[in-house]
């Protein structure tokens, strides 16, 4: 397959609503519009998780000694994307862009391994956060799997206040089975999957 590498636009820094705002306003929602984002909003929302913000290519969330065992993968469907192909991307942080997996609509596949819940296959788009646990195991031993499981939160939470800010909603979801998700993703057998989060205008 030829590899398609998508160029994301800028981030923006600053928008219309304060931090204060956002975490006021913040709930899990599980119904979604089926109006496609934008490029810029799915740009801002992965750059809100895992992007660069800084010397030394220091990102978003932070990371136990800057280790960044994530990875982050986005299913996208036919049109929900606008200029976007269906399929799963791969959000690479050095280079702000994303890079084609897997082409199709995975969304409902998702929606099975995650005990059937239809809001997963209905959101325009689902953003799979992922762990390679010997990046921070292979500096912090037995202790790194607790690290990693701290920065996920931390990375939902960038995530969740962002869709916020872009008005679009999105919940976190723990309830899934691994294996099957990371089947659907096509992941490599180390990479485990920890959080799905579904992005969408709410109703």
């Amino acid at each position: 397959m030829k590899q398609i590498m998508v160029r994301l636009p800028p981030p923006h820094i600053r928008s219309n609503m304060s931090l204060e705002e956002t975490v006021a306003s913040r709930r899990s929602v599980r119904r979604y519009r089926s109006e496609p984002l934008t490029l810029p909003q799915l740009s801002q929302v992965l750059w809100s998780a895992q992007g660069i913000t800084g010397a030394g290519r220091l990102r978003a969330a932070p990371s136990a000694g800057a280790t960044y065992p994530l990875e982050i993968s986005v299913a996208v469907g036919k049109q929900t994307v606008e200029g976007l192909e269906a399929g799963v991307y791969h959000y690479e942080a050095d280079t702000h862009s994303i890079t084609l997996h897997q082409p199709g609509d995975l969304r409902l596949g998702l929606a099975r391994a995650a005990l059937d819940e239809g809001f997963i296959a209905a959101a325009p788009v689902d953003i799979v956060i992922c762990a390679l646990y010997a990046r921070t195991s292979y500096r912090y031993g037995r202790r790194g799997e607790r690290y990693v499981h701290m920065e996920v939160g931390h990375v939902g939470q960038n995530i969740h206040l962002q869709a916020v800010a872009l008005d679009l909603a999105t919940v976190e979801v723990g309830a899934f089975d691994d294996e099957e998700v990371r089947k659907v993703l096509g992941l490599e057998e180390q990479i485990k999957p920890l959080y799905i989060m579904p992005i969408g205008k709410p109703w």
